[in-house]
């Protein structure tokens, strides 16, 4: 399992950075243009909070305005021949500006969450990707809740808390720095007060804060992971649930898991809102301490008041604008846990022959085993130790041995999911290697002993992989009476149709094995592995069934593992496997 606690190395910067690094170039280009709308949305903020001197300052001291010398363009532009009407005008620009600044500001916070939401889709993908072209190995040294929580919570976490709130810092700056501007062309003692009064506030409670923030987005990121894993061994396992009655074990765990869960997600959320009522406070606070120290000056309160309206105008922009970026700062702080869970996943590695089948290869002569090794950890015995063995095409083999003895490893590497220690798999003679990987598992058909089936009819099922429009029904219906199972889906009301449930729940074990069956028959291979496929059906089912495998083309291989002994009986070679090799190489009649 990845580590979830951030070292050195995984600054928040460097965790940003590694993140933007998997951004698409084309949602890079769409970031650019938001990011000019952010300048345009920044101006029009600027022009609307400067708009309000004039506004004021003809409300409270109209002929000062008029006498102006800024205000002889304006007065020449619409003819005004007294102070008294330049009020309506100005009033007309002043609401346009604001309708202006908040029309821009909402079509921002459209082109920001669009945005954002798409790169969390491309994102999504993209691990979606890499997890499903993971080697076999890969996926059996980790829990799939990893993975699951990974795509479907921490990546819209990663949405909400880092990708928004990054590009909503990156706006907030703009619209900061540009009220701040505008506050000092007024006056700058205004603008030194608002900077240095609410933000040292925000900067010291940063500091106080920021290990508190990180240690509960630990705690966020390692329990949401053994939440999702409490939900699928709960849901997974229902049936022994219920038989033993170990509700309580599972609903406990869960309530432990979630509750710490739950509680550090709440603090975050009340350290990020927390400061907005201190510095409303702090902003009445100034704005009183300001009119006191002005209206006491020369100039009287008269003059005061435009710039009071000004400031208490830039506070009341600044102050959800400062709060927005402290409350993005805080979330993107609690995600650097999840982030970097999140960009573990981003980072696994595919292959230089993704989607490539590579070389071809022909399957016309045999299959060997060249002093195959092989061991599941470093540490571990050898399941395999320099194995051998040559099957050739056509040959129908099965294998026994005792539990351990290697059977199924020796099938996942056959299959090109397992890769050997040392040693080789040679096919006519070439090395199956990551080059033509691909283009051998096309020859391959497998039945496991637990039968995969998806919430989807029958026929999907069997066709599984296809695309349901290219579907070919009258090659599901042959294969399924190959399979011995063509008459119970025929009996059923919607046939073909029939939704088998999640995991085929709705079908009898020996129902789901033969459809199994069925669908390593529609891949018409040439290669059919069956591992322990029939252990779920009934004698008579079987016999019938193997009667049918046994008479399939015989060019066809086929490779078995049986519960039953006598399963084997028309194999035209057994393989006992035990201390990582062959014991022994016998026919039916020896062995029995």
């Amino acid at each position: 399992m990845i580590s979830s606690s951030p070292t050195s190395k995984d600054t928040l910067k460097s965790l940003l950075r590694r993140l933007w690094a998997h951004i698409g170039i084309r949602r890079r280009r769409q970031f650019s243009l938001l990011a000019v709308l952010m300048v345009v949305s920044s101006f029009a903020e600027m022009l609307s909070i400067g708009a309000v001197l004039p506004f004021l300052g003809v409300l409270a001291s109209p002929n000062f305005v008029y006498d102006h010398s800024l205000a002889e363009p304006f007065i020449r532009l619409f003819n005004i021949s007294s102070s008294d009407q330049l009020l309506l005008p100005i009033t007309i620009l002043f609401i346009i500006a604001v309708l202006m600044a908040s029309g821009i500001r909402m079509f921002l916070l459209w082109a920001t969450t669009r945005l954002s939401f798409a790169m969390g889709a491309d994102l999504s993908l993209e691990i979606y990707r890499r997890t499903l072209y993971q080697p076999y190995a890969v996926h059996l040294s980790r829990n799939s809740s990893e993975i699951i929580d990974g795509i479907s919570i921490k990546i819209n976490n990663t949405i909400y808390n880092v990708i928004l709130p990054s590009i909503t810092l990156v706006s907030s700056a703009l619209l900061i720095s540009s009220i701040l501007v505008v506050l000092y062309l007024m006056s700058p003692m205004i603008a030194l007060v608002t900077l240095g009064g609410f933000g040292s506030i925000y900067a010291v409670i940063i500091i106080l804060t920021k290990r508190k923030i990180l240690r509960h987005g630990q705690r966020v990121a390692s329990e949401s992971s053994r939440l999702i894993q409490n939900l699928q061994e709960g849901l997974g396992g229902i049936r022994d649930v219920l038989l033993d009655s170990s509700q309580e074990v599972y609903i406990q765990t869960y309530q432990a898991t979630d509750q710490e869960l739950r509680r550090s997600q709440a603090s975050n959320l009340f350290i990020s809102q927390s400061p907005r009522f201190g510095m409303e406070a702090l902003g009445m606070v100034l704005i009183a301490l300001l009119a006191y120290w002005m209206s006491n000056q020369p100039s009287g309160v008269s003059a005061a008041i435009p710039l009071l309206g000004a400031f208490a105008l830039g506070a009341q922009r600044m102050l959800p604008i400062l709060q927005q970026a402290f409350y993005g700062w805080t979330n993107i702080r609690a995600m650097q846990p999840t982030l970097k869970l999140v960009l573990g996943l981003l980072d696994q590695t595919l292959s230089n022959n993704l989607g490539c089948e590579g070389q071809q290869i022909l399957f016309e002569k045999s299959i060997r085993f060249n002093n195959v090794s092989f061991k599941y950890d470093s540490t571990d015995n050898p399941v395999l130790s320099r194995f051998n063995l040559e099957i050739p095409k056509g040959s129908r083999i099965g294998f026994i041995g005792e539990t351990g003895s290697g059977k199924s490893t020796l099938l996942d590497i056959l299959m090109g999911l397992l890769n050997p220690v040392s040693g080789s798999l040679d096919v006519d003679g070439v090395e199956i290697s990551e080059k033509n990987k691909i283009a051998w598992q096309k020859h391959i058909a497998h039945v496991p002993q637990t039968i995969f089936l998806s919430d989807r009819s029958i026929a999907e099922n069997i066709a599984f992989g296809v695309d349901i429009a290219e579907i070919d029904l009258l090659k599901v219906k042959k294969v399924t009476k190959q399979a011995q199972i063509s008459d119970v889906i025929e009996s059923l009301p919607n046939q073909y149709d029939t939704k088998v449930g999640e995991r085929g729940v709705r079908l009898s074990g020996g129902q789901r094995q033969r459809i199994g069956i069925a669908r390593a028959l529609y891949k018409e291979a040439d290669v059919i592995i069956l591992d322990e496929a029939t252990s779920a059906l009934d004698s008579h089912t079987e016999e019938a069934l193997m009667r049918a495998i046994v008479s399939l083309d015989k060019n066809i291989t086929v490779f078995m593992i049986a519960h039953r002994i006598t399963t084997l009986k028309d194999c035209d070679m057994i393989v006992e496997l035990g201390s990582g090799g062959v014991l022994k190489i016998v026919s039916f009649e020896d062995l029995i």
